[in-house]
């Protein structure tokens, strides 16, 4: 975002199509304002970094690296946990990203205070949010490297977007990041011990500074702390935090146990996955009595939200679709449907991957947001194909029958939005028309 202070640059008054309305706030890397878009008549905020001011080639390149990585890896995220990015360029020495604006929406270092703490069940539900987010932004191979409450926005309705990809890196440049010089990135507190020696960032890091942020919203201080920098980063490396129960008496055990997992000093003995962190969180919160099919329910109505498919959809509509159809999960190579199989489903792929397959033929892949089974929701039909999942995905299903049960209003916008899906299908060239 950064127009820095020190520098004397000036903010311009506008930046492509955006005309600068008032600063929102400042960011370790830049400076955030509110704008409109005339063109799509919405309100965004425009992130600002200054790309060039006189320095030297390296100190440039460095300068310019959060303004890409922000503009190109988190562009291509699309979660409803992760702030999307929908418009970036540059104009003369200015780069600047357009993101969703959320109004009231306040970063999680507001709830870190002491005196105003959020109840257990409601971090364990940010926390979880989180989880799924990172853990998708994994699959999609991007490391965040810096996540902390700062770097979280929550709005007045309880939901939470990862924000701040500006030192984010692309797990295939890994390997090339180990060879070079060792570089701190992201900040001390929230640094697994790993990186303090040099070693290079992965999901495990990220799972590390989630388990920071988790502890730190619970009691109100982080797990570490130190007068110095050195006394901090010698905390970090061999000391052990304090129980969570003798900082805040209604945390439950299986807490202690779930952030000591995501805090150990050893990568291999952390959760293997933000998914697998997010289950755990899912079994606390069932253990705390919370309402987590109410949890569940609203993961999911984010996560439909979001699709093409129900772009149009109002809210209600969303929520008496998803109270009609069916929700599954499947492991990596289980079968959603099998070729052959009388089927009247129609679905769609919420999270994960697929493959088609006909006589144990590979014919395509399915990712988040693609659809079958419009025929077979038609008319009864055998399936043509197998669908078969290649990692751990979810799909929800609307059933021809059972999709009576919403009101007529919903069933005309389901209808309509189908058919137009349906036609686009069989309008594209030969081979893209498979019956599955």
């Amino acid at each position: 975002m950064s127009v820095p202070e020190s520098s004397g640059a000036k903010v311009p008054g506008r930046v492509g199509k955006y005309v600068l309305g008032r600063e929102l706030g400042t960011g370790s890397s830049g400076r955030v304002f509110l704008s409109h878009d005339p063109y799509f008549d919405r309100d965004v905020a425009i992130k600002l970094y200054l790309l060039e001011d006189g320095l030297s080639e390296s100190h440039r390149r460095a300068r310019r690296q959060p303004f890409f990585n922000e503009a190109k890896l988190a562009g291509r995220l699309r979660h409803p946990n992760i702030l999307p990015i929908l418009d970036a360029g540059e104009e003369g020495s200015i780069g600047y990203v357009a993101i969703e604006y959320l109004p009231g929406a306040e970063s999680l270092k507001n709830w870190t205070q002491p005196e105003r703490l959020l109840s257990v069940a409601a971090v364990v539900e940010i926390v979880f949010k989180l989880a799924r987010a990172i853990e998708y932004a994994h699959r999609m191979e991007v490391i965040h490297r810096d996540i902390k409450p700062s770097n979280v926005l929550r709005t007045p309705d309880g939901e939470v977007h990862l924000i701040d990809f500006g030192i984010a890196i692309q797990a295939s440049r890994l390997e090339e990041e180990k060879e070079d010089k060792p570089k701190l990135a992201g900040s001390p507190s929230y640094m697994a011990p790993e990186l303090i020696v040099g070693g290079a960032a992965n999901p495990q890091t990220d799972i590390y500074s989630l388990g920071v942020l988790l502890y730190e919203l619970l009691v109100g201080r982080r797990p570490y702390e130190g007068k110095s920098l050195s006394e901090l980063l010698h905390q970090i490396l061999y000391a052990s935090p304090p129980p969570l129960g003798k900082l805040r008496s209604e945390i439950p055990l299986v807490l202690d146990d779930i952030v000591a997992q995501a805090l150990a000093k050893q990568p291999e003995k952390r959760f293997k996955t933000c998914f697998e962190l997010a289950a755990a969180l899912v079994g606390v919160s069932q253990n705390l009595e919370t309402v987590s099919e109410e949890l569940r329910e609203r993961e999911r109505f984010n996560l439909l939200r979001r699709m093409g498919f129900f772009s149009d959809f109002t809210y209600p509509e969303i929520y008496e679709i998803l109270k009609t159809g069916h929700w599954t999960t499947h492991e990596p190579g289980s079968r959603i449907v099998s070729e052959g199989d009388v089927d009247e489903r129609f679905s769609l792929i919420v999270t994960g991957a697929a493959r088609v397959e006909q006589g144990g033929r590979a014919l395509g892949r399915l990712q988040a947001g693609d659809c079958f089974g419009e025929i077979g929701f038609v008319t009864p039909a055998k399936r043509s194909v197998s669908i078969v999942t290649e990692e751990a995905a979810e799909v929800f299903s609307v059933n021809a029958t059972l999709m009576e049960q919403a009101s007529v209003a919903t069933q005309l916008h389901f209808t309509r939005v189908f058919l137009k899906n349906l036609i686009s299908r069989l309008a594209r060239p030969r081979g893209g028309t498979q019956r599955i």
